[in-house]
């Protein structure tokens, strides 16, 4: 995405099992001169190594204030997120209209809510935390439902990957007010299996 000169924040969005940490860790350096991202998941491993997840509301809390105290500062940062909630819109409202911030949404999609629990179960067997299956398959439906109609409209541009290949491709992004399709094949398949995110 193209830089500009105002402070941005980059949504790693996706569902669970997505890869989006793996992929945000190797993006955000590479491409997008951020190396702020910040991290439930992270900030619950640091607080209890061998029981993250009893640390989840917490860790969930430490978040959110961390992205006040990027905000406050003016730097540019990311955070990840499912979109399966509505409560980011107002923040990236407010850190649009309130700090100046450009708002870049990159979606690492996958595509059905099968590979979705298939990659969480993969990550506990080597030690990664569980989620409950229907939460997964909630977080799936309500995510790419809440990209299409909360979260495009009000970001400055948007990507969309195939999280389900390694290294993720590229498929669509928005940017200048204009779509572009990135890969061809990739997007027929995306419009053929999940066509509630087609702009």
């Amino acid at each position: 995405m193209p830089e500009t000169l105002n402070p941005t924040v980059y949504v790693i969005a996706g569902p669970n099992g997505a890869g989006k940490t793996t992929f945000a860790k190797q993006y955000l350096s590479r491409f997008a001169n951020c190396d702020e991202f910040v991290n439930a998941d992270l900030i619950a491993a640091e607080l209890s190594p061998t029981d993250p997840d009893s640390q989840a509301l917490i860790a969930g809390r430490m978040m959110l204030d961390k992205i006040e105290e990027l905000a406050q500062h003016r730097g540019t940062f990311s955070f990840e997120t499912t979109l399966a909630g509505r409560s980011h819109a107002a923040r990236i409202r407010r850190l649009r209209a309130n700090f100046g911030y450009d708002v870049k949404l990159v979606f690492v999609w996958l595509p059905s809510p099968e590979l979705a629990v298939l990659r969480v179960a993969g990550r506990v067997q080597q030690g990664g935390h569980n989620i409950p299956e229907a939460t997964i398959r909630r977080r799936y439906r309500q995510g790419i439902a809440n990209f299409a109609k909360l979260y495009t409209p009000i970001v400055d541009g948007w990507i969309v990957f195939d999280g389900a290949e390694s290294p993720p491709t590229e498929i669509m992004r928005f940017e200048s007010q204009e779509l572009l399709i990135s890969d061809d094949a990739h997007f027929e398949f995306l419009n053929q299996t999940t066509q509630e995110m087609m702009p």
